[in-house]
C-alpha cells in the first residue's frame, strides 16, 4: 500500500469534500484559501494525470506563502522537504503544477473577480475576518466560533464549484528544472552541530556556520522572502 493511496483514490473519485477534509489535518483547519488550494491541486493532478511518490516526479511552484499553498501540497504532495515544492515570492494566489516525466505543466490563477465577488456572497465572514485576522482584535469565543463555522461552511460551498470559475487556466508546456542536488555535511568548528556543506562559512581553516560567525541569511516567515544580519542562534 502506498502512503498516498487514500489521496489518490480521493482524486480518482473526484471526491474534492474528502480532500478538503484531509487538507484540515495539515492546515489545521478549513477555509476558503485551503480549499482553493485544494481544488487547485486536484483539477491539475486529475488533468495530467499525475501520482505522487514523493521523489521530484511532480513539482508545485506557488506563488504566495498563504493558506492556498497548504491545500496544494496536501493534494499534490509536493514539499519543501522532498524538494518539489518551489516558491516565488510574488504575492498571487497562484500554483503551477508540473510532469517532471511529459513536461506538461497546468498554472491556475484565482481570479480577481470571482474573490471580490464572495465578499456579497459571505458579508458576516469576510467582516470577522477583517476583526480576527487583519486587525487581530480580541472577539469573544461565540464570535470565534461563529467565525471557523463560516469559514467551514465557505469552502465547502467553494470547492463544489467548477475550476474554470474560480481560476484562470493556462495549459503549457514546462521548462524542467534540474533534480534538487544532495551535498555532504561539515561539521561547525565552533558549536558542533552539523550544516549543509553549501551553507559553511571556512574560518581560521576549518568549516563554521552562518549561526556562529553571524553571517546573514535569507529566511521565510509570513511576510515572504526576508534577509537578515547575521545574529548568533547560540548566544545566551
Amino acid at each position: 500500500m502506498g502512503y498516498r493511496d487514500t489521496i489518490d483514490r480521493y482524486i480518482q473519485e473526484e471526491n474534492v469534500g474528502a480532500l478538503l477534509e484531509k487538507s484540515a489535518e495539515f492546515h489545521g483547519h478549513i477555509c476558503s484559501f485551503s480549499a482553493y488550494g485544494v481544488k487547485a491541486g486536484f483539477y491539475a493532478m486529475q488533468q495530467l494525470a499525475l501520482t505522487n511518490e514523493g521523489m521530484e516526479e511532480v513539482l508545485a511552484i506557488v506563488e504566495a506563502n498563504n493558506c492556498f499553498s497548504d491545500g496544494i501540497q496536501l493534494v499534490t504532495g509536493c514539499t519543501f522537504g522532498n524538494n518539489a515544492l518551489v516558491f516565488k515570492d510574488l504575492g498571487k494566489t497562484a500554483v503551477t503544477v508540473i510532469s517532471r516525466k511529459t513536461s506538461q505543466a497546468i498554472r491556475m490563477a484565482l481570479k480577481k473577480d470571482y474573490w471580490e465577488s464572495r465578499k456579497a456572497v459571505y458579508p458576516e465572514l469576510f467582516d470577522l475576518f477583517d476583526t480576527m485576522v487583519t486587525r487581530r482584535e480580541k472577539v469573544s469565543e461565540a464570535q470565534k466560533q461563529r467565525f471557523f463555522l463560516q469559514a467551514e461552511q465557505m469552502a465547502r460551498t467553494e470547492i463544489k464549484v467548477p475550476a474554470e470559475e474560480i481560476f484562470g487556466i493556462q495549459k503549457m508546456e514546462a521548462e524542467m528544472p534540474n533534480y534538487a542536488p544532495i551535498h555532504d555535511s561539515a561539521v561547525c568548528a565552533l558549536c558542533g552541530e552539523s550544516v549543509m556543506e553549501t551553507r559553511a562559512r571556512i574560518r581560521g581553516g576549518a568549516p563554521a556556520c552562518i549561526s556562529c560567525i553571524k553571517d546573514p541569511y535569507f529566511y521565510l516567515d509570513g511576510f515572504g522572502i526576508g534577509y537578515k544580519e547575521g545574529k548568533s542562534e547560540h548566544s545566551s
